[in-house]
């Protein structure tokens, strides 16, 4: 059995987790779709970031605090 990389594949590219399902992705170049594994995964991923299923913590701007406002 060859283990031989397909052409085009460079001897450090590396695998990776796919972050979506968890299979080897390949980190170069050659996979359009980087970090994952397919074009689906990655329209998956970009699905959760649209509808704010994945968000990132933030301090409160005291200066949107609406308490000291008058009220009309």
């Amino acid at each position: 059995m060859s283990t031989a990389a397909p052409p085009g594949n460079s001897r450090s590219a590396r695998q990776v987790p796919c972050p979506t399902c968890s299979r080897p992705a390949l980190f170069a170049p050659e996979n359009a779709w980087r970090p994952f594994c397919s074009e689906r995964c990655r329209s998956v991923d970009l699905g959760a970031w649209a509808s704010e299923r994945y968000r990132v913590e933030a301090k409160p701007d005291p200066s949107d605090d609406d308490t000291d406002t008058p009220a009309h």
